[in-house]
């Protein structure tokens, strides 16, 4: 098993745990040069918000996509996505990696502009 087959075998797992909780979810994806957030209804099936370094919005505010400086503004332009479609709580997914640098920043930043989880 591969890294990559590893963290999607935990991602699965995750999944599975939150949608016996039915909330909606946080979930994120990175990349080396991006960041990706969606906020995913209870059943599954909808995207509510979503937020990324890929957007001319973050492009301007953060030098790099890759970095911790980009996540924390991705992360609080989904809260606020996410406030205004009005949900305020969710589950945080981590799709596998570790919650460590711009995964706990973007987590962070959602926390502190409005969502709980």
């Amino acid at each position: 098993m591969n890294k990559k087959e590893a963290r999607l075998r935990k991602a699965r797992k995750t999944r599975a745990r939150i949608a016996e909780q039915k909330v909606a979810r946080l979930t994120v994806f990175r990349s080396n040069c991006h960041i990706y957030a969606q906020v995913i209804s209870e059943c599954g099936s909808r995207v509510i918000a979503t937020a990324s370094t890929v957007e001319a919005a973050v492009r301007g505010k953060a030098s790099n996509g890759g970095n911790v400086s980009a996540a924390v503004v991705v992360g609080k332009l989904i809260a606020e996505r996410a406030v205004a479609a009005g949900v305020k709580s969710v589950a945080f997914d981590r799709a596998g990696y570790q919650y460590h640098g711009r995964v706990k920043a973007l987590a962070e930043a959602a926390r502190e502009n409005g969502l709980q989880f």
